[in-house]
């Protein structure tokens, strides 16, 4: 009996596990770790949203099997925020799938349309799904830049001219996790003609959607003319609405990849919880005051984080979007590379972030700081890293951090 599996030899080890499972053994032992390591919102959802899955819970005929694409009111609430956030129409029927959290469908999209040995345009650093996703489904990764300036193109056309087989998807996602880097219209335009000259299907990971900074929302690849000839775009309810742990995302675009997806689900799962699905309606048909009020809540944190850390001695770049920031290490100790500086931080100054290499090799040298505790809790971090970094030989400024 084999117990060699192939998909299995296919995943390395997952360093960030590692860092968790430091993280948990030290709070087990009753230290005060301010955790900053995964996106994991500390918000509650919106009032109306958990009366309503209150309220349909109640009634006996919701406890069956719901619907795997999602329920058409569901759909329909997607679409609806399509148009009026992004201007974009779409068919709820032919062009929405409801997903279990955007990790999901990015996932069962990549089973769907990858056979083995495709090769696959991904970002490195990237969330690990947009590699990991198609690899377990058998494919081959190029690597492509994270940055969109005209090296990322330039690297697309590397790619295309030079890989066999040819490529025939390129995953992306903006704002960046875990870079928080952003996009414009503009470059937008430029993929989807790159993807329709070369025969590409185009993936977009729009989770982060909702949290921009300095008045300039996200864009959506929907948004360019005939982009859903070759793109479809994944959002969830997890960020925007503090329901992470709810499993609620979206499909939207291509009928062809939509399809698919729907197809490879109907034999996977029977859809989320049928009252999750209309609490889910409720928040994105409801108040809208939750997502600006939100947006300002992370906008504060990140002046407290970046303006504390810097005062500790790190200086960290102010993001323009999403709940992270993406942290070069302080240059006195670059050399101990993300994992053990990560591990260093966790031990001596009881802060948990993620350690770059997580995310690609070309995260190295990083780590990703989720904004996920209060203003007060960023200050105390600030504290810690302070002492931690004058211990090891670090000048830090003179005054007080935060």
């Amino acid at each position: 009996m084999s117990e060699d599996f192939y998909r299995i030899k296919r995943l390395p080890p997952y360093v960030i596990a590692e860092v968790n499972a430091m993280r948990a053994a030290a709070r087990a032992g009753g230290e005060d770790i301010i955790d900053l390591g995964m996106g994991n919102p500390d918000l509650p959802p919106p009032e109306h949203v958990i009366e309503k899955l209150v309220e349909v819970a109640r009634k006996p005929s919701a406890h069956g099997y719901s619907q795997s694409k999602g329920i058409p009111g569901l759909r329909k609430a997607q679409a609806n925020y399509y148009g009026r956030r992004f201007g974009v129409d779409v068919d709820p029927e032919t062009e929405v799938v409801v997903t279990m959290g955007s990790k999901e469908g990015l996932a069962s999209l990549a089973t769907a349309i990858t056979a083995p040995g495709d090769v696959v345009l991904a970002p490195n650093p990237s969330y690990p799904i947009h590699t990991f996703g198609f690899i377990i489904a058998g494919a081959t990764i190029r690597a492509v830049p994270t940055t969109p300036d005209e090296a990322y193109f330039e690297s697309l056309e590397r790619a295309m001219a030079f890989t066999v087989p040819a490529p025939s998807v390129l995953v992306m996602g903006y704002p960046s996790n875990p870079t928080a880097e952003v996009v414009d219209l503009a470059f937008y335009e430029r993929v989807v003609a790159f993807a329709k000259k070369h025969k590409l299907w185009v993936i977009s990971d729009l989770a982060y959607s909702e949290l921009y900074y300095d008045g300039k929302p996200t864009p959506s690849i929907l948004q360019v003319p005939g982009a859903k000839d070759v793109a479809i775009e994944f959002t969830s309810l997890s960020k925007t609405y503090s329901m992470a742990g709810w499993r609620m995302g979206f499909g939207v675009g291509n009928k062809t990849l939509i399809a698919a997806m729907t197809r490879v689900k109907s034999y996977l799962d029977y859809g989320a919880f049928t009252p999750i699905q209309a609490a889910a309606c409720a928040a994105l048909n409801g108040p809208q005051d939750i997502v600006a009020r939100n947006r300002e809540l992370y906008h504060k944190r990140r002046d407290v984080l970046v303006e504390s850390f810097g005062r500790a001695g790190w200086d960290i770049p102010s993001p323009a979007a999403s709940m992270f920031a993406w942290a070069p290490l302080p240059p006195a100790l670059a050399h101990l590379g993300s994992l053990e500086f990560t591990k260093q931080l966790l031990t001596h100054a009881h802060v948990a972030v993620a350690p770059g290499v997580g995310y690609g090799e070309n995260g190295e040298g990083y780590v990703r700081i989720a904004m996920v505790e209060n203003e007060q809790r960023l200050r105390q971090a600030a504290r810690n890293v302070k002492k931690y970094l004058q211990s090891m030989g670090v000048n830090t400024p003179a005054r007080g951090a935060g």
